[in-house]
Formats: structure tokens, C-alpha cells, sequence
């Protein structure tokens, strides 16, 4: 049985990078496509009403995400990107501007509550002020945590930890101390063989991979005569245990297959079989009694 959907299971992009272009209108720098996805650039200033034309008049209903991005080379070296998705047109779009460290960003509270938290996590960890957000506190990190660890000037250590203390009995905060310096690895796997010689290898003697090791007669495998008589000889024989000791090495038993049977026992010893074996008459006597 067919099921109808009042939306299309995917929405093309086929003109839609045009008509939104011109929607935006003068807010509008710059318009592309990538990765099957469409990205405008606009203005910052002019954030919140391209957001709400694009909300009111082409069904872009859903504030999905506020993502940041750090280009600290650039003059404005953050970026917001604006994901939104349209659920009449199945379709989603991305809208995204630039910022410096001391220059605001327009809220978009006013058109979407949920923005309150994703401003929040943007500050966080970028760093970036979003003007009207009347509630732009750290959302992330702990209280009176210095700095963002999303911008990548900031140290990978970071400037303060944290612990508990069992002398005062409650967490403290304290300047990082590293136990041992931090290193970098480049991450090559060893089996598969670096570029250079690793540290300790130049040391080691490397055999001639050029002339395999080769098996075709008993002299290239070692066998025969002379090392079959090196193996039948004593391994402690010359060692002062058997020179000092004056004994003579005792003989190995005989085999046991080749001994005489054992004679039969003399005495009291019956067969275990017959001894616990009840008889009749034995069985009439418990009974009477």
C-alpha cells in the first residue's frame, strides 16, 4: 500500500541557489554550492532578518545548529554558521557570516528560543559575543574557566585543572603542572615502515635482505654426522659436579615390561571381590536379630 507524504522524500537543488540569492537581497556577499549543500555568506549586521525572511516567507522553520569556526590568519577570524532545514521542502540550507574577537553578533532569540543555548555554546568555546543574548553564560566548561578551547591559539593543556582535595576536603583549582613534556607523535604505524630511522634502530645490525637465507642442502641447514654427534653429547659433562663427586652415573632402570610377575601374596589377604560380597546366610542373620 502506497504511503503519500505531504513533503517530497528529498527536495533538489535545482534553482534554489538563485531564488534565495535574490531573496536575501543587499545582505547578500557571496552564494555557493558544495558537497550538495547550498552556503550563503550575508552581512552580520543583517543576520536576524535574513534569518526571519528566510523563516516567514521560504519555510525554513528549524534552527537546527549555530556552529563556529577559527581562521585565525583572517582580520574577522570567526565564522557562524547558521543550519537550517525546511520540513514542508524536506530541504536544508546553511547560512554563515564572519566576526572578530571584539565585534558582536546579532541574537537570533528573537526568532528561534532554542538559540539562547547554541549562542551560548558558541561563546564557549570560540569566544564570540552575540549582542541581545541576555543570557550568555558558559554552557560547556566549568565556572571561572579561563579562556576557549575551541580556538586554536588556546594551549592544549589548558591554563588551570582541577582536583579534589583530600586535605580541605573540596575541589580546588590550580595552575597546570605537566608531569612530563608533552610530545608529538606522527602517528606511523611500524609494521607498515617509516621515512627515517627510528631512534634506537641505527644501532641495530640489519641483515642483507637482498640474499635470502636458503634451505636446498644439509649444509646450508646445519644437519648431519658432525652435528648429530654434538647432539649425543653430554651437555654437563667437564662440570665440577661430576668431576669432584667420584660417583659413577647410575644406570638407567630396566624396562618394566621386561620384569619377572610379582609373587603372590602370602597371608591373611583375601580377594576384595569375595570379602564384600553379602551372603544369604548373613542376611537371615541381621534380620532375626
Amino acid at each position: 500500500m502506497a504511503v503519500i507524504h505531504s513533503a517530497p522524500r528529498y527536495a533538489s537543488n535545482a534553482g534554489m541557489l538563485d531564488n534565495l540569492s535574490a531573496a536575501i537581497g543587499g545582505n547578500l556577499i557571496a552564494a555557493h554550492e558544495e558537497h550538495g549543500e547550498l552556503m550563503f555568506t550575508v552581512q552580520r549586521a543583517g543576520i536576524e532578518d535574513v534569518l526571519r525572511l528566510l523563516r516567514d516567507e521560504h519555510e525554513y522553520q528549524q534552527l537546527m545548529e549555530i556552529a563556529g569556526v577559527d581562521f585565525p590568519g583572517r582580520a574577522e577570524r570567526f565564522e557562524c554558521v547558521y543550519m537550517l532545514l525546511s520540513l514542508t521542502k524536506n530541504h536544508r540550507i546553511m547560512v554563515k557570516l564572519s566576526a572578530a574577537e571584539d565585534t558582536p553578533v546579532p541574537t537570533v532569540t528573537t526568532l528561534w528560543p532554542n538559540a539562547g543555548w547554541l549562542e551560548r555554546e558558541v561563546f564557549d568555546m570560540f569566544g564570540v559575543l552575540f549582542d541581545g543574548n541576555t543570557d550568555l553564560r558558559r554552557i560547556l566548561t566549568d565556572y571561572g574557566f579561563e579562556g576557549h578551547p575551541f580556538r586554536k591559539d588556546f594551549p592544549l593543556t589548558g591554563y588551570n585543572e582541577l582536583r579534589y582535595s583530600e586535605e580541605e576536603r573540596r575541589v580546588v583549582y590550580e595552575p597546570v603542572e605537566l608531569a612530563q613534556e608533552l610530545r608529538q607523535f606522527d602517528f606511523l604505524s611500524p609494521w607498515e615502515g617509516a621515512d627515517y630511522v627510528l631512534p634506537g634502530d641505527e644501532k641495530a645490525d640489519m641483515p642483507p635482505v637482498d640474499e635470502p637465507k636458503v634451505t636446498d642442502s644439509v649444509k646450508d641447514t646445519g644437519a648431519g654426522a658432525k652435528a648429530d654427534a654434538k647432539a649425543g653429547e653430554t651437555v654437563s659433562a667437564g662440570s665440577p659436579a661430576e668431576e669432584d663427586s667420584g660417583r659413577d652415573r647410575p644406570e638407567s632402570p630396566e624396562p618394566t615390561e621386561d620384569r619377572a610377575d610379582r609373587p603372590a601374596r602370602e597371608g591373611k589377604a583375601v580377594d576384595t571381590a569375595a570379602s564384600t560380597r553379602i551372603d544369604d546366610d548373613d542376611s537371615a542373620k541381621d534380620d532375626g536379630a
